[in-house]
């Protein structure tokens, strides 16, 4: 409309009904993302704010440390796996400790048919693995990778059938993120091609570090195509995180041990 066109690019879908509830209602699947649990409030004046550029060579770089019987995975689930092991040993939690990645993923073209292209209603998933945090450390980025895809690979048409029926049953209970650290692929939401009449966007995504860490597609100064990530952490914890990214980025294992105390 800003623009002077008269009917939208993509016609819009309502057909609400694609998504409804089951009668009766009956939960299918396991959704661990709605466990109760009580998650560490850390002030907003103590955290960092800081944003993590990764380009081509550094997204080939980690790849190299990915072992070869892991094939099929995206740039998505690679930098995942990265920044959760590197979030995980820097917020120094218990060994002992559960620690749980949340993938948000796009269910759209999970259902058969898939939703209608122009559907605009909510249709991600919010699905959950969990390990604990010492094995998280102590392995190799294959580890996470693996647990990544596995989170990825539960949602299914009927995973979100079960989803829509545990609204109706539960009472709309709200995602937990209890000792979890949830990720988002933003790369493929055209924010940076939204054009209002007047030219595309320098920028489009979070300004800062928020609850979820968003992967978004970003031109540097150097002209390089990549994707960054803004990532908040308390001022100690970002600079354990930096070291372990850095370490990684170099294709060689940090030559600190991770030092493992409470949870955040």
């Amino acid at each position: 409309m800003a623009r002077g066109w008269l009917v939208p690019s993509i016609p819009p879908v309502w057909e609400r009904h694609l998504l409804m509830a089951r009668d009766p209602p009956r939960i299918t699947c396991k959704h661990y993302e709605y466990d109760e649990g009580e998650e560490t409030i850390i002030p907003n004046d103590k955290m960092v704010h800081r944003s993590f550029f990764f380009g081509p060579m550094d997204v080939s770089t980690l790849r190299k440390l990915v072992p070869r019987h892991i094939r099929k995975y995206s740039t998505f689930d690679l930098l995942t796996a990265c920044l959760w092991r590197c979030r995980t040993i820097a917020i120094q939690a218990d060994p002992e400790e559960e620690v749980r990645i949340i993938c948000i993923v796009n269910a759209r073209s999970r259902f058969n048919p898939p939703l209608p292209r122009g559907y605009y209603g909510n249709a991600i998933a919010y699905p959950v693995v969990a390990t604990q945090a010492g094995e998280l450390c102590r392995n190799s980025l294959g580890y996470a990778l693996e647990l990544v895809k596995q989170a990825k690979s539960v949602v299914t048409e009927e995973y979100m059938k079960s989803v829509a029926d545990l609204m109706v049953i539960k009472g709309r209970p709200k995602f937990t993120l209890f000792r979890s650290y949830l990720v988002s692929d933003a790369t493929r939401a055209g924010l940076g091609d939204v054009d209002f009449g007047w030219g595309k966007p320098v920028y489009g995504g979070p300004a800062l570090g928020v609850v979820a860490s968003f992967l978004i597609p970003y031109k540097n100064k150097k002209g390089e195509v990549g994707i960054v990530v803004p990532i908040r952490l308390p001022a100690q914890a970002m600079e354990i995180f930096v070291k372990e990214l850095q370490a990684m980025l170099q294709a060689k294992p940090s030559e600190r041990k991770p030092v493992l105390k409470s949870a955040l």
